[in-house]
């Protein structure tokens, strides 16, 4: 097991964080690390490392895409969980955030499921479809492992916001619209307003995403909030080289995803 540096020792600063998501096996989990070291590289502040699921109920189309890439090149939980280690022995040195649905982890088992958290040096957890309510035993047991669980708060947590925010660890996942994760042209105005009303409460830096895809859209969060998240938009960067990486140009496909990368968050 890797000698393991807490999230807080690995984040280097609390505001204008970068934070991509990229899933685990997509294309290769030899791409994952690749594309994993690239974002550093650009200034990535977090690695949200994204578990393919068959039934990914809050991600659109781009990231089920890649989801179904990763799982028929038999990516899974424990391999990307597996594949952490990895990333760090190649140069990652940010914190590595493990993004999974919850039927995964019940299958897997608990126990079993923080012990491989555990021996392999991750130093954070996203359950998206777990409720609040209902993530006592995980934020428990996460805690028990020095292992950050990171929690997820939406414009229909109005009643919740003071609960959730004074719970959260690591960052707080404020979503900036309801529905699943994509790109979108614009960002309503209410949501901005329901980023500042967290922000009174947290005490962890708020960091926002699901539709951020553009430099505009960056810029704009940067503008409210402590950090911004981008997923879809990481992803069709990802997807677009997908026919480079098959036709054995994979340094062209690195250098153009790298290029996107930088448009996007300069």
């Amino acid at each position: 097991m890797l000698t393991k540096t807490s999230f807080q020792g690995k984040l280097t600063k609390t505001d204008n964080l970068f934070i991509p998501f990229i899933v685990a096996g997509d294309p290769s989990s030899e791409f994952t690390i690749q594309f994993a070291l690239r974002l550093q590289e650009e200034g990535a502040d977090v690695l949200e490392l994204g578990v393919p699921y068959s039934d990914p109920l809050a991600d659109g189309p781009t990231i089920q895409r890649a989801a179904q890439r990763a799982l028929r090149a038999g990516m899974s939980l424990r391999k990307a969980i597996e594949l952490v280690p990895e990333l760090r022995r190649k140069g990652l040195t940010i914190p590595v955030v493990i993004f999974t649905y919850y039927n995964p982890v019940i299958q897997i088992g608990h126990e079993e499921f923080f012990q491989l958290l555990e021996e392999n040096s991750v130093e954070g957890l996203l359950i998206p479809d777990l409720p609040f309510e209902e993530s006592g035993e995980i934020r428990q047991q996460a805690e028990q492992k020095n292992i950050e669980f990171i929690s997820l708060i939406a414009p229909n947590s109005d009643q919740r916001i003071k609960q959730i925010a004074e719970h959260a660890k690591g960052f707080l996942y404020c979503v900036s619209s309801l529905g699943v994760t994509g790109e979108r042209k614009d960002m309503a105005p209410e949501a901005l307003s329901f980023i500042k009303k967290v922000k009174q409460y947290s005490q962890v830096p708020v960091a926002v995403g699901f539709g951020i895809s553009s430099n505009e859209h960056v810029k704009l969060v940067r503008s409210h909030a402590d950090g911004v998240i981008i997923g879809s938009k990481i992803i069709r960067l990802v997807e677009a080289e997908i026919e480079n990486i098959a036709n054995g140009k994979a340094d062209e496909a690195l250098d153009h995803f790298t290029i996107g990368v930088r448009e996007l968050v300069k």
